[in-house]
C-alpha cells in the first residue's frame, strides 16, 4: 500500500482541530466555568457531582451509539459523510455554549452532551480512516503523529484562550464574557481545521454484502454481525476488555482534573496554565513514545506508561498546591498521547480487512463505556463521602487490572489469527 502524504496530513489537520475541544471545553475551561458560573447556585460538591454525570451521560449516549454508526458506514461507504455531520454538530454546541449564563447548569450540561456526541461521534470515523491511509508497517508512527499534531493544535488555542481570560480586561467587559467567547474560538479553529480532510481524504468504498430493508435495518444487521464476528478473535477482545480498564482511569483523570482542583482550592490561571503545559509536552514525548514502540514494541511501552499513571493517581490523592498540580500535569503530558496512539495503533493492526468502522465502533464502544463508569463513580462517591480524594484513589484499580490483562495478551499472535480468518 503506498501512503499519500497529501492525505495523510489532512488527517492529521482534522485532530490538529478537534483537539480544541477536548482541551479548551472538556478539560481546561468549561469544567471551571461550569462549575464557578453556571452551577454557581449549587452547594460545591454538587457541582462537581453534577459534572461527573454529565460526562457519564454524553459518553453513554456514544457508547449506544458508535457500533451503529460504524456498521452504516462500512456498509454504505459514508465514513466521511458520517465524520463531518458529527463534527458540524459539534462544532455548534461548542460555540452555543457562549450563550450560557450564570445559574443556567442545565442548559450547560446539554450542550455539553451534544458537543461530546458530535467530538466522539466523529471520532469513530477519523479513527476507521487510519488503516485505510497508512501503510501497515507505519500505523504506529502516523497514529503517534496524528495524537501529536492533536497536541499542537489544542495546545496552541488553550494558550490564546488562557491569555484571553487571564488579560479580560483589555478585550471584555468581563471575565465571563472572555471565557464565554473561548468556547466560540473553539468551533471556529475546528471547523476551519477540518476543511483539509473535506477536501483531500477519500471515502473507500469496500464492496460490502447487501442486506435488505432500509439503512437503519441494514445498521442493526452489521451490529448483529459485529457481535458475533468479534467473538472470533479472543486476543483482541481481550485487549478491549483491557482497553475498557485502563482507559476509564484516563479519562477520568483528563475530564476531572481541573474541576478536582479547584475543588480543593487551586486557581484557574494555575490550572489552565498547568494544562497548557500537558499539551506541550506532550507532542514531543508521543513522537518519542512513538519510537519507543518500534524499539521494545508497543505492549512493553503501554504497561510502562500504566505504571506512570498508578503513580499519578497516588500523588494525586495527597496533592494540595498549584505546584503539585504542576508537576502532576507535566507527568499526564510525558504520557497521555502516547497511552491513545499505542491503543489505537494496535486494536488497528488486529482488525480486519473491510470492517475498519465498524471494528472502531467497537473500539469507540470499550472506551466510551468505559469512560462512563469513572466520572460516574467519581460524582458518586463524592456526594457520598464528600471526599473527592476517595473518588481519585479509586482509580488505581483500573490500571492494576488493565495492566494484568495486557500482560496477557500476544499482539503478534492476534494479527496472524486476523489474517488466518480472512
Amino acid at each position: 500500500m503506498s501512503m499519500n502524504r497529501k492525505e495523510v496530513w489532512s488527517w492529521m489537520f482534522y485532530d490538529f482541530g478537534n483537539s480544541a475541544f477536548a482541551t479548551t471545553i472538556m478539560v481546561a475551561v468549561l469544567p471551571v466555568f461550569y462549575k464557578t458560573v453556571a452551577a454557581k447556585n449549587l452547594e460545591e460538591g454538587l457541582a462537581l457531582s453534577y459534572w461527573g454525570y454529565t460526562q457519564s451521560a454524553a459518553l453513554f449516549i456514544v457508547a449506544v451509539l458508535a457500533p451503529f454508526l460504524g456498521a452504516i458506514a462500512d456498509y454504505s461507504g459514508s465514513k466521511k459523510k458520517m465524520l463531518l455531520s458529527l463534527a458540524f454538530m459539534g462544532i455548534l454546541a461548542s460555540c452555543a455554549l457562549a450563550l450560557v449564563s450564570e445559574g443556567n447548569y442545565i442548559m450547560a450540561s446539554l450542550l455539553t452532551i451534544v458537543g461530546t456526541v458530535g467530538f466522539s461521534g466523529a471520532n469513530v470515523f477519523y479513527d476507521a480512516f487510519l488503516p485505510e491511509i497508512a501503510p501497515k508497517d507505519k500505523i504506529d508512527q502516523i497514529s503517534s503523529k496524528g495524537f501529536g499534531f492533536g497536541y499542537v493544535g489544542g495546545g496552541i488555542l488553550l494558550v490564546i484562550n488562557m491569555l484571553m481570560i487571564s488579560k479580560w480586561d483589555l478585550f471584555f467587559s468581563s471575565k465571563t464574557a472572555a471565557t464565554q467567547v473561548t468556547f466560540i474560538t473553539v468551533g471556529l479553529w475546528w471547523l476551519v481545521f477540518t476543511l483539509p480532510l473535506l477536501r483531500n481524504v477519500k471515502e473507500r468504498k469496500p464492496a460490502m454484502e447487501t442486506y435488505p430493508g432500509n439503512i437503519v435495518l441494514i445498521g442493526l444487521g452489521r451490529i448483529r454481525h459485529t457481535f458475533r464476528d468479534i467473538r472470533k478473535y479472543k486476543i483482541l477482545l481481550t485487549f478491549l476488555i483491557a482497553y475498557w480498564l485502563y482507559n476509564d482511569g484516563i479519562s477520568t483523570i483528563m475530564k476531572m482534573a481541573t474541576i478536582y482542583g479547584s475543588s480543593i482550592g487551586i486557581g484557574t490561571n494555575d490550572l489552565i496554565l498547568a494544562l497548557v503545559i500537558t499539551q506541550f509536552i506532550g507532542i514531543p514525548c508521543t513522537f518519542f513514545i512513538g519510537w519507543i514502540a518500534g524499539k521494545i514494541g508497543p505492549k512493553q511501552t503501554l504497561t510502562m506508561i500504566l505504571v506512570v499513571y498508578t503513580f499519578i493517581v497516588c500523588f494525586g490523592y495527597f496533592m494540595t498546591t498549584a505546584l503539585h498540580f504542576y508537576l502532576l500535569a507535566a507527568v499526564v503530558g510525558l504520557v497521555q498521547g502516547g497511552a491513545q496512539a499505542l491503543s489505537r495503533s494496535i486494536f488497528s493492526s488486529m482488525i480486519p480487512a473491510n470492517k475498519h468502522a465498524e471494528f472502531f465502533g467497537f473500539y469507540n464502544i470499550s472506551g466510551k463505556l468505559a469512560a462512563i463508569v469513572g466520572p460516574f463513580v467519581f460524582a458518586l462517591t463524592n456526594q457520598l463521602f464528600h471526599s473527592e480524594r476517595i473518588g481519585i484513589l479509586s482509580l488505581i484499580l483500573f490500571f492494576v487490572m488493565g495492566m494484568f490483562l495486557l500482560s496477557r495478551i500476544d499482539i503478534d499472535k492476534g494479527r496472524r489469527d486476523v489474517e488466518e480468518a480472512l
